[in-house]
């Protein structure tokens, strides 16, 4: 039964979701039909298990079937009476359309299905804390009113500063597991050496360093939601060892031997376009397909701008709920909106919150009752605006995390080594391309990104 897992999108307003059920045909429970839910689904006699079969044939945790981007695979757990497969006992083996499979003496029949979802817009303006009217953002918010609740691992896309990070939050905020863990792990923040250590954890003495034991994301998170922010970072060694304890729900910390059973929702975001870095190698394919079951792509500020009076009334009005003295003035003049209107906004909503907060807090100090056109800082409002010089000296921010600036420098970067890179070759991409040892198509997305033409 070899089916894709990942959600595909043939109309935007169809999701067609793979989905697989298993019927008992015998016992008491005859003609009961159980939908096999999220990426691990187990079946013994206990009350944990996703399929309780009160059944003195069948152990405790009897067998489980594990679901890739190959379909769907079922695992004996050691079980008294074994598991078989079509009258063939199985360690573990594929499951194909129809296959019979008998647990201890109950037999369950497999039965593939898809489920066809149409997905609207939605008619809220807002997802937890994500706010937005444009039809883009509403038709994400609609995706995630549908299967955000579930288990289902999401992938966030988008470019730097769309807030992934927030919608994350807000998909956590809105499931069943809101009230547990949400545990944050930057992929990309984390040296390389340790990343193994943040994920899974650590025992005394098994590396230098470690002088006590440590729980890692997976082992904090169990119950709740673990992040894995800017997953396109993670290291393609590392890759592997976390595919297998996405694919298991279990992982050993490093320098020990027991295997950790975790209960945990996974939501992966990146920057980076991972099917593009799974063409270039860098990305491993069946991490990829095991994080893409919901993919969902932020929109950049530019290509959303309806979205701007929203934004802009919602971020004031937070600043202005941080701001101690109450003070901090949350109306902007017409004018002012017009001018953040016509911004492209390189560093998306969070260069937009940058200009808003220093706005804010200028008018503040003379006294202003509304935030105008000139206490709006655009031509230097974040480190990634185009119009600053080429030489410029960083200048880092109190408050601001490693990571937000960064993030800022790297666009900042990009977007001055694109436009480098093409002044060179005369606006030819495949030239550039060539002298950077960098895939044509990438380097074509990057100038688009940054709004550079090289025909110009």
């Amino acid at each position: 039964m070899t089916q894709p897992r990942t959600a595909h999108v043939g109309d935007p307003r169809v999701l067609e979701l793979p989905r697989c059920a298993l019927v008992i045909l015998s016992g008491d429970d005859r003609g009961r039909e159980k939908i096999i839910e999220g990426d691990l689904f187990r079946i013994g006699k206990s009350k944990g298990n996703d399929l309780v079969l009160p059944d003195e044939t069948v152990s405790r945790a009897h067998c489980e079937i594990v679901r890739d981007e190959r379909g769907y695979l079922l695992r004996d757990l050691g079980s008294t009476n074994g598991t078989l497969l079509d009258g063939a006992e199985i360690k573990e083996a594929w499951l194909k359309t129809g296959a019979v499979i008998t647990v201890g003496k109950v037999e369950l029949k497999v039965r593939p299905f898809h489920e066809r979802v149409e997905i609207l817009p939605s008619d809220a303006s807002s997802y937890g804390e994500v706010v937005g009217r444009s039809v883009p953002m509403r038709q994400v918010f609609g995706l995630l009113e549908r299967l955000g609740p579930t288990d289902a691992t999401v992938l966030i896309g988008g470019e730097t500063g769309t807030g992934k990070d927030v919608l994350a939050r807000s998909i956590h905020a809105q499931s069943p597991r809101k009230d547990r863990p949400f545990i944050v792990v930057d992929c990309g923040a984390v040296v390389g050496s340790l990343i193994e250590s943040e994920l899974f954890g650590h025992e005394k003495g098994a590396f230098t360093g470690a002088t006590a034991t440590r729980q890692g994301a997976f082992e904090l998170a169990d119950g709740g939601t673990l992040f894995l922010d800017e997953i396109g970072e993670l290291p393609l060694d590392l890759q592997p060892k976390l595919l297998r304890a996405l694919e298991t729900r279990a992982f050993r910390r490093v320098g020990g031997n027991q295997a950790i059973a975790v209960d945990i929702r996974v939501i992966a975001a990146s920057k980076r376009n991972l099917k593009m870095e799974v063409e270039r190698g860098k990305f491993r394919e069946d991490l990829y397909f095991r994080l893409a079951v919901v993919p969902v792509e932020l929109p950049p500020l530019r290509e959303r701008l309806p979205d701007i009076p929203v934004l802009v009334r919602t971020l004031l009005e937070r600043i202005a709920e941080s701001d101690a003295t109450g003070a901090t003035p949350t109306q902007i003049s017409p004018e002012t909106l017009d001018a953040l209107r016509a911004h492209d906004w390189p560093g998306n909503i969070r260069e937009l919150r940058n200009v808003l907060e220093r706005a804010a807090y200028l008018s503040r100090a003379a006294g202003h009752d509304e935030v105008t056109l000139g206490m709006v800082p655009l031509a230097g409002a974040a480190p990634a605006t185009r119009t600053q010089e080429v030489g410029l000296v960083p200048q880092f921010e109190p408050g601001k995390s490693y990571r937000d600036t960064k993030s800022e420098w790297e666009a900042l970067f990009e977007q001055r080594y694109v436009a480098w890179l093409l002044e060179q070759a005369d606006g030819n991409i495949s030239a550039a391309a060539r002298a950077a040892d960098m895939d044509r198509k990438y380097l074509h997305k990057l100038a688009r990104k940054h709004g550079l033409h090289p025909k110009k």
